[in-house]
This record gives C-alpha cells, sequence and structure tokens, in this order.
C-alpha cells in the first residue's frame, strides 16, 4: 500500500512524511499534529491556489481545537447554543454545519480530480467506503444513509459479532453519525475531506443541528466500545483512502483490535 514502511508516529509534530501508493499518481501523507483549524483552512487553500498540474496530491492527517464550522450555503440557525464558548467559522466548503475537536481525526484531501479521471460523487462514495473499511477493521459495523453524505452505525452481521463487535452498542446508537464529509472543487482539484470521530468529548454536538440534520446523534468509537488509539485509526484511514483513490480491488479489511494493528503498522458535501 505505501512506498516507504509505515510506522504510526510516537510524537505527530516530529512525524516523518510518507509517500502512499494511490496507482499511477502516488499521494504524500502529511501528519499535521493539532493545528487550529484557521491554519488548516489557510493551507490547503494556499495550497490548491498554487499547485500545477505535475504537483502530487497530499492527504493531510490533522486534529483541531474546538470549533464548529458553517458551509457554503449553511444556515446559522442550525447553530442552536450561541453563547457555548465555541468559535464557528465559516467556510467554503458544501453541507451545513459540524463540529471538530480533539479526538477527532481531521483527514484533509489535496486531490488533482481532472489527472485522476474522478468525478465529485464516485469520489464522495470513495471517501465513505475507505470510512466504512477503516472502522471494520476495529470490528465496528457502519453504513451509508441514501442522500445523505457521511457514515452511520450499522446493525453489526453475525460474522462481525462473532469476531467482536458489540452488538448491543451498535443497537443502542443504530443510526447514528461516526464520520462527516465536506469538500470543495476548485480548478479540478478537492480540499476539505473527512473527519472521524476516534474519542472525543461529544456535548458540543448537542449545540448543533449535526449537518443541518435536527435531533441527529453522533457518536465516536470509543462509545461503541473501540479502544483505538487516534494515531493508529488515523493510519489506518490514510492507507483505505489511499487505496480508495486509486480504486484497484483489493483484499477487505480485516477486523483488529488496537494493540495488533499498531503491531502490523510498524514494519460537496457532509
Amino acid at each position: 500500500m505505501s512506498a516507504t514502511p509505515l510506522a504510526v508516529p510516537q510524537e505527530i509534530d516530529d512525524a516523518p512524511d510518507t509517500v502512499l501508493d494511490a496507482g499511477e499518481f502516488p499521494v504524500a501523507l502529511r501528519w499535521r499534529g493539532l493545528e487550529p483549524y484557521a491554519q488548516s483552512f489557510d493551507a490547503m487553500r494556499a495550497f490548491t491556489d498554487a499547485r500545477t498540474p505535475e504537483t502530487p496530491d497530499e492527504i493531510w492527517l490533522v486534529e483541531h481545537p474546538q470549533v464548529f464550522t458553517l458551509g457554503l450555503a449553511g444556515d446559522p440557525a442550525h447553530l442552536l447554543l450561541a453563547d457555548s464558548g465555541i468559535p464557528l467559522v465559516k467556510v467554503d466548503r458544501g453541507g451545513q454545519i459540524t463540529y471538530h475537536g480533539p479526538g477527532q481525526i481531521v483527514a484533509y484531501l489535496l486531490l488533482d480530480l481532472r489527472r485522476r479521471k474522478l468525478m465529485v460523487r464516485e469520489l464522495v462514495r470513495r471517501i465513505e467506503e475507505a470510512v466504512i473499511e477503516t472502522l471494520a477493521t476495529y470490528n465496528l459495523a457502519t453504513d451509508r444513509k441514501a442522500g445523505a453524505p457521511g457514515i452511520y452505525v450499522a446493525q453489526p452481521s453475525a460474522d462481525a459479532a462473532r469476531q467482536g463487535a458489540n452488538v448491543r452498542l451498535h443497537e443502542l446508537h443504530r443510526g447514528a453519525k461516526i464520520a462527516a464529509l465536506g469538500l470543495k472543487i476548485r480548478n479540478g482539484c478537492s480540499y476539505h475531506g473527512v473527519s472521524l470521530n476516534v474519542k472525543m468529548d461529544l456535548r458540543p454536538f448537542l449545540a448543533i443541528n449535526p449537518c443541518g440534520y435536527a435531533g441527529l446523534e453522533t457518536v465516536d468509537m470509543a462509545t461503541l466500545g473501540a479502544a483505538a488509539d487516534w494515531r493508529d485509526v488515523a493510519l489506518t484511514l490514510a492507507e483505505r483512502l489511499a487505496h480508495q483513490i486509486d480504486g484497484s480491488q483489493g483484499a477487505a479489511a480485516q477486523p483488529q483490535d488496537g494493540a495488533s494493528r499498531l503491531a502490523a503498522s510498524t514494519g460537496s458535501t457532509e
């Protein structure tokens, strides 16, 4: 999957750049660590404006301090608690309002879609599939919802239950959202991306209608019983995103616990 050996970084800020295999056009993986939202937002717009037809694609892995973001045509009324103390930033992606905070992985996808001959609808499908595959490695059953981009808790199959999926917790939170998507396409290139909730304070989601849906429950991997390390999940997600961007058909994701995954890794929408 990678052009160089992958390892989960001990310190995100010191993590080396990695090249992920994504078919004809490899993808550079950048670990940016804990970074203010505005800094990431400015950086990915500047990267997109400056890129040329020869610029390699990149995936950025980021964790943000608390922030609400509102999409280009988003309705501010979906912020239910104006005095939460969490800043609201209006951005140029599609979709409504969402929340970013510590314990959540944000993967920004800086891709030349024209070069890859990839349409936006297909890119969204592939991003969603990468998230589903990532969560499956932690025995978490998830799926899509028609007309509502993102990933939601699903009923585990009998096979998933045998492999360790917590059926009770899945049933308790069935239909809850665990990952959100938001993209912007400029000059045939994408930025923004996907956020995946690993282990975080979920209370700020109660101050909004997540992605514009009143009463939509939002969960994280920990809520579903997965004891997962942020860095480990981030690396898994990056690998699956690169695989899906390539579009090749590979082996299905195999369930692993966090410890075994860590050992293996060392050698317009919303």
